[in-house]
């Protein structure tokens, strides 16, 4: 009887901590992917152009218009980060490992703004806010690569159910959708299912 009780504790235990897991790894790739897509579209440097008897012109420059490619890998880090919900298994520790090559990609990409010297004007806060968000997002993929495979899915309620041995008619469809079936082809027919 302690055993089976054991074994219940255990098992409560260990889905209610991968479902913890699951809930850092979610909120690490979804904030850190987040907050790399918004810095990538602030202004990280601003050039000044002689323009010979006319004033210099100042024309601002976002980690997009420097890397387009950034905001483009953030975004699919977003999404990949919301799509480990939709994941399970190798799949999902496979999403995961993408998600942190995506979040280096994005670091990289920002720790060469914050070092580049992009401009007369270098606002070095937004590509080191879009590295951190890199790294994040990078970390998060990184703890559903390595455990990810054990974390809960989806409940069954999101999930196509399965044919049950139940009474089933000639052509096979079970007898509980025999209603439903029925109204669709009087609509069909152009009869009104409600009409007795």
């Amino acid at each position: 009887m302690s055993d089976t009780g054991t074994a219940a504790t255990t098992a409560a235990g260990s889905t209610s901590g991968g479902r913890r897991e699951l809930t850092y790894a979610l909120l690490l790739c979804l904030a850190g992917a987040g907050l790399a897509s918004w810095a990538a579209t602030r202004t990280w440097a601003v050039e000044v152009l002689a323009r010979g008897a006319l004033p210099a012109a100042r024309q601002d420059r976002s980690g997009a218009d420097l890397l387009p490619w950034l905001p483009a890998l953030a975004l699919v880090a977003l999404a990949g980060g919301g799509a480990v919900l939709a994941t399970r298994g190798r799949v999902r520790r496979s999403l995961g490992g993408l998600v942190a090559l995506l979040g280096l990609a994005v670091a990289a990409g920002a720790g060469y703004g914050l070092t580049a010297g992009l401009g007369v004007e270098v606002h070095p806060q937004w590509p080191a806010l879009c590295l951190l968000g890199g790294l994040v997002a990078a970390g998060g993929g990184l703890l559903t690569a390595r455990r990810g495979g054990r974390w809960p899915a989806m409940g069954a309620r999101y999930e196509r159910p399965a044919r049950t041995g139940g009474p089933a008619r000639s052509d096979g469809r079970p007898i509980a959708d025999r209603g439903t079936r029925e109204a669709w082809d009087a609509l069909d027919r152009g009869e009104d299912p409600t009409v007795s």
